[in-house]
């Protein structure tokens, strides 16, 4: 029988986490995935206590509160300190169990809301975060820089981190007051439809952009870490090398429903950064690119919220 070193995988009930479950590749590896039920994270004691009996050779930290534009700004208190305790606990407890190899999940919306774009992982803490999501770009930067500090006190300690585009795709959050742009608007537009294709709402004038990534592609260049690690940069972005403006985005999900309605702008709301779109030198340099296309990635993400999701 060939043994499978036991990975310890934050965050398993997520989109992230699922996604990582059910990737092919996964079948190499002895995962734990403890849900929130089993493994309450904002607490250390029960945290190490987890570690230190699954003795995992890795720990792939993918949980966290997570949110739309909605959700972060009417619970930042939630957003910063759930995700920075969270944070915190886990890095530390993989520490004094003696773990040496952890992959820290951070979050574009780490870098400053002015840096030029594309956004170069050297740029952190080199501006002001965007309002509308601090608490949670605090959390994940404190996270971030821990590593750094645990592993520049102790090089045995690869504390790693993956800063992902945002993302999108199969076990998404399609709840309006949970969600992000693509799964929002899928409902929106399958909303519009059932009721006669009426016309959707866009926050602000759209063009604003944003690149997203199919959660699928971000759990193929996790999993490749694991045989990667070694060479896998301290720091490092992952994203598709591109963005799209928020009109885009609507044109292209309407286009994969057949939505025969019109959009229409409502420039009161709020809209965050103008652009956020990371660097990808470091990426392409390690040897993984993402495969899923925009259109494929809506059209899969579309058939999960049929099947499984429609509210």
């Amino acid at each position: 029988m060939t043994f499978k070193c036991v990975v310890l995988l934050t965050g398993g009930g997520g989109m992230v986490g699922r996604n990582i479950l059910e990737h092919p590749a996964a079948a190499e590896w002895n995962f734990v995935a403890p849900r929130s039920s089993e493994l309450d994270l904002t607490d250390y004691q029960t945290t190490y206590k987890f570690v230190k009996e699954v003795a995992p050779e890795f720990i792939i930290h993918a949980a966290g509160r997570v949110g739309g534009i909605q959700a972060n700004i009417s619970r930042p208190v939630d957003f910063l300190v759930e995700n920075m305790d969270m944070g915190r606990n886990i890095v530390i407890a993989a520490r004094e169990a003696g773990v040496t190899k952890l992959l820290n999940l951070g979050s574009s919306c780490m870098y400053p809301r002015n840096a030029p774009n594309p956004l170069a992982e050297t740029m952190i803490l080199h501006g002001e975060l965007e309002p509308t999501n601090e608490g949670y770009a605090l959390a994940k930067i404190i996270t971030a820089r821990l590593c750094e500090y645990i592993h520049r006190e102790s090089s045995v300690y690869l504390y790693k981190t993956i800063i992902p585009c945002n993302l999108y795709g199969r076990y998404d959050k399609f709840d309006p007051e949970h969600s992000h742009l693509i799964p929002a608007i899928i409902h929106k537009i399958r909303q519009a439809i059932d009721a006669g294709h009426t016309p959707v709402e866009i926050w602000g004038d759209g063009t604003a952009r944003r690149e997203f990534m199919y959660a699928g592609d971000l759990a193929d260049m996790v999993l490749r870490t694991l045989n990667h690690f070694e060479s896998l940069p301290m720091l490092m972005n992952a994203g598709i090398g591109t963005d799209y403006s928020i009109n885009e985005y609507y044109q292209a999900t309407g286009k994969v429903m057949g939505f025969k309605g019109r959009f229409e702008h409502d420039c009161s709301k709020p809209v965050g950064m103008k652009q956020k779109l990371v660097a990808t030198d470091l990426q392409k340099k390690w040897g993984w690119e993402p495969a899923v296309s925009l259109e494929q990635g809506i059209t899969e993400t579309c058939q999960y919220y049929n099947q499984h999701y429609q509210l």
